[in-house]
């Protein structure tokens, strides 16, 4: 027979469960009237049944309120206050900033219900898996989508920000695919994302907007905006073969330095060779981009040229159509080379954003689409490391900026 006291009690696991969640739910209900209560006295500067000179305000009863914390729903009775200076309508009422007016849930519960969201679970799936979490409190599809307004919020902050104080060395240009509804079809709309460098190695998200094409002009409205944002001085720039975005990156910095990622050009050339060939071409191409320095790279180069000028004379047009930009890598320190030298840091973002929103199909509208991925950045759901070898970039980033102000000045007083 159960006993009224745990001691000595032989229970069944669901039994000990029950009687564990009974008494949190109890206690945390009694916690937190306890605190608000004392937020109240510390606010009226007297306790209760006090009197005193002290005193700034008067209770003026209670009222019951349901609230959501991460053990249940809970009926808690609220004390109410009011201050003797006027406010707007009289006297001012007492607001608690522990459970403010209002609010039905702790930041707890908001967070797991966002941080469901951010790891690609679609409403639905959020009330199913946060049903046993939080007994008597069914979350409605409403109330969910009211609670992700949040995220709306932060991101149109987010997208607008001022970005002068993160000194951005180097950025990682990339787009890809969204699947989104436009006027009654699921259409692929382009999203451009950039990451940036700082100075002290650490990688962040800084550019996130949907466009129709990846044109030069859409990309250059991007640039420009990170520009008038504070992007003001960054040293490279690493992209895939894109023209469009490489002259827009061009005319938005005109000084920066441009890396040609090495792995979209190899599948270039491998179109342009028989298959049978292909690994040769490879390991040709290889001593190129993966040479102990840059004039072994050149030498690679030429070598390459040479060999292939007959056979594949369109793999040799696209070797050199990339021109130095292929080998700006090389001028940066070795510790930096492996990351520099492809934009794979900027796909694997773009591939995660792809894989975390298959579980959504096709979202209902852009704006939909570019919350969702914001979110899975910043909820910490997609983790960017360190650049290899960022204790010289600071110092690197100061030469190169030096030097581009140098010329500049040497180029106005030759005008003059």
């Amino acid at each position: 027979m159960k006993q009224d006291s745990i001691v000595g009690a032989v229970w069944t696991r669901a039994e000990r469960r029950e009687f564990l969640e009974n008494e949190l739910r109890e206690k945390t209900r009694l916690w937190i009237e306890v605190m608000v209560n004392e937020e109240l006295d510390a606010a009226l500067g007297l306790g209760r049944y006090e009197r005193g000179a002290g005193r700034s305000g008067y209770r003026k009863g209670k009222r019951r309120r349901m609230f959501t914390t991460a053990n249940g729903r809970h009926e808690i009775v609220m004390p109410r206050g009011a201050y003797f200076e006027a406010g707007e309508e009289g006297k001012k009422e007492w607001n608690s900033q522990i459970i403010p007016r209002y609010a039905r849930r702790t930041a707890a519960v908001e967070e797991a219900l966002i941080k469901s969201y951010l790891n690609g679970t679609n409403t639905r799936k959020i009330q199913r898996a946060l049903e046993p979490l939080l007994t008597g409190a069914a979350l409605s599809k409403s109330t969910i989508s009211r609670i992700l307004e949040v995220l709306e919020e932060q991101f149109a902050q987010w997208r607008k920000r001022d970005l002068s104080g993160e000194d951005i060395a180097i950025l990682f240009l990339d787009g890809f695919y969204l699947r989104v509804r436009l006027a009654g079809r699921v259409e692929r709309v382009p999203v451009l994302s950039v990451m940036g460098v700082r100075t002290d190695g650490t990688r962040v998200l800084i550019g996130l907007e949907a466009r129709m094409s990846e044109s030069e002009a859409a990309w250059q409205a991007l640039t420009e905006d990170l520009a008038q944002r504070g992007v003001k001085a960054p040293i490279l720039a690493v992209i895939d073969g894109n023209q469009g975005l490489r002259k827009a990156v061009r005319g938005t910095w005109p000084q920066i330095e441009v890396q040609r990622c090495t792995k979209h050009k190899w599948e270039n050339l491998a179109a342009h060779c028989p298959k049978r060939r292909q690994e040769e071409m490879k390991a040709d191409y290889h001593a190129i981009v993966y040479a102990e320095e840059e004039a072994a790279a050149r030498a690679a180069l030429e070598r390459f040229v040479k060999k292939w000028a007959k056979e594949c004379p369109g793999a040799v047009e696209s070797l050199l159509e990339a021109g130095d930009d292929l080998l700006t890598f090389y001028r940066y320190p070795q510790a930096m080379w492996r990351m520099l030298r492809t934009s794979n840091g900027m796909e694997r973002v773009n591939e995660e954003f792809r894989r975390r929103v298959k579980t959504q199909g096709s979202l209902p509208n852009v704006a939909a689409g570019l919350k969702l991925l914001y979110s899975l950045y910043a909820g910490g759901a997609i983790k960017l490391r360190r650049l290899d070898g960022w204790e010289g970039l600071a110092a690197l980033a100061q030469t190169k900026r030096a030097a581009w102000n140098q010329d500049k000045k040497q180029t106005v007083d030759k005008v003059a």
